[in-house]
């Protein structure tokens, strides 16, 4: 094992040094002489006003474009030119012409540590090199720009899909700066974000954008804060096509077994079981492009669940027809009917006719007695009498409920079951489109 003397340590260090002041000889060598007295004891690791107050940063954006809005991972991808403007009195020199360097000459100089913070992933385009630029003023203002694509994250509330507004931001913040030591600004107010007036989307219309001035507060301080708020609304025009108009097609649809007989019972099975199917299969296809998650309840979903219950209702209406049909009496069977609930009503009357004819003889015969002087045929009579007054009552109080019966009977009683069919022709397409008045006017104005 071998080791190192204090001797043989110093001659290291000094080998070390003088290969870095030859690195650095030669990249002097290489600098035009403008840059290369900039660089004369101009230290990169150093911020601008260091320990004389915060260095003020301006920033501008162009939207190059936004690429895709996703529902599914709450996030739109766009492609940025990032501008940042300084001052660095370091940087001053004599002229009235700005200097436009490489921009690999970045490396030389300091940068604000600008960050997007809800960024997922972003990347600096390189073809054919890296996209920046760096130009210098005589004044020492700094003039950075890049090329960025980047996917950020946007929260979105689909209550209202497809008829929705969404507002996505897009923050800017300094990473290892506070406010002391760095502070943000929009060069130009709302003018500074550029590029929204000819950007074209998809599925959404910019509406509204601005922007804002603010402070992102963590425990390791307060550190400046950039934010660009944007407005897109859906448009719907697609849905209509897509969603809407299939799906009300499909309850028209089921209601044309209204109007084929009741008797055609393979016709009117086959259109509502192929509507509801095909009702089924539309309401998956409109959830694919949707997040799987149970605390939205979209509009589209309202819409397809009532389409949905119409056509179940339509082939409900006749299975309830139909069965209407096969246990309802027709006019000569309820003739008949009639008359056998008549001739019994009849025969109890005669039965509690005869039965009080003969409890009056009874009377008669029991009063003759009486007269004659018996004494124990009072108490016969009465005994009688009240034998006789029983069934009388008796048989009054079950032909009234039997009445009674008869009466809710006729009250829920569909003498012709073809008149269903008749009233939904009429109730199912008004219903729908009172419905579809509510719908409309509650997701549009409200």
């Amino acid at each position: 094992m071998c080791s190192c003397s204090p001797l043989g340590s110093l001659v290291f260090l000094l080998l070390i040094s003088r290969i870095i002041q030859t690195s650095n000889s030669s990249g002097e060598e290489v600098l035009p002489p403008t840059i290369q007295k900039l660089m004369q004891g101009y230290n990169k690791y150093l911020r601008p006003l260091f320990g004389n107050g915060p260095v003020t940063v301006g920033m501008s954006l162009d939207i190059a474009s936004i690429d895709t809005i996703s529902e599914i991972n709450m996030d739109y991808t766009a492609t940025i030119f990032l501008r940042q403007r300084w001052t660095d009195e370091r940087l001053c020199f004599d002229g009235n012409k700005s200097l436009s360097l490489d921009g690999r000459l970045v490396e030389l100089l300091w940068v604000p540590d600008t960050f997007i913070v809800d960024s997922k992933k972003s990347f600096l385009h390189d073809i054919t090199v890296e996209n920046r630029l760096i130009r210098i003023f005589p004044n020492g203002t700094v003039l950075y720009a890049l090329r960025i694509t980047t996917t950020v994250a946007c929260s979105m509330d689909l209550t209202k899909y497809p008829m929705d507004k969404q507002t996505c931001t897009l923050q800017l913040e300094s990473w290892g700066y506070n406010v002391k030591d760095v502070v943000f600004h929009w060069t130009r107010g709302n003018l500074s974000v550029s590029g929204l007036d000819t950007l074209q989307l998809a599925q959404y219309t910019l509406e509204d954008y601005y922007t804002s001035e603010s402070e992102a507060v963590y425990e390791t301080g307060r550190y400046p804060k950039l934010i660009f708020h944007f407005q897109l609304r859906r448009s719907i025009l697609y849905f209509i096509l897509e969603t809407y108009v299939p799906s009300s097609a499909l309850v028209v649809l089921s209601w044309v077994s209204f109007w084929i007989s009741q008797s055609s019972v393979p016709a009117r099975i086959c259109i509502g079981v192929t509507t509801v199917l095909t009702m089924t299969t539309l309401m998956m296809g409109a959830r694919t492009s949707l997040p799987n998650a149970n605390c939205f309840i979209k509009a589209i979903d309202v819409y397809l669940g009532i389409c949905f219950s119409f056509i179940f209702g339509a082939l409900i209406e006749y299975a309830v027809a139909h069965f209407c049909t096969l246990h309802q009496p027709n006019a000569a069977n309820a003739y008949m009917y009639g008359q056998e609930m008549q001739e019994r009503e009849d025969e109890m009357n005669g039965i509690v006719t005869s039965i009080g004819s003969q409890a009056l003889r009874v009377r008669k015969r029991e009063e003759m007695l009486s007269r004659a002087g018996s004494t124990s045929s009072p108490t016969r009579s009465d005994t009688k009498e009240e034998k006789s007054s029983q069934p009388k009552s008796g048989c009054t109080k079950s032909l009234s409920l039997l009445r009674r019966i008869v009466c809710f009977l006729n009250c829920c009683h569909v003498e012709n079951p073809h008149y269903i069919d008749n009233y939904s022709r009429l109730t199912f397409p008004l219903s729908f489109i009172f419905i579809n008045l509510l719908y409309w006017t509650y997701y549009l104005y409200f």
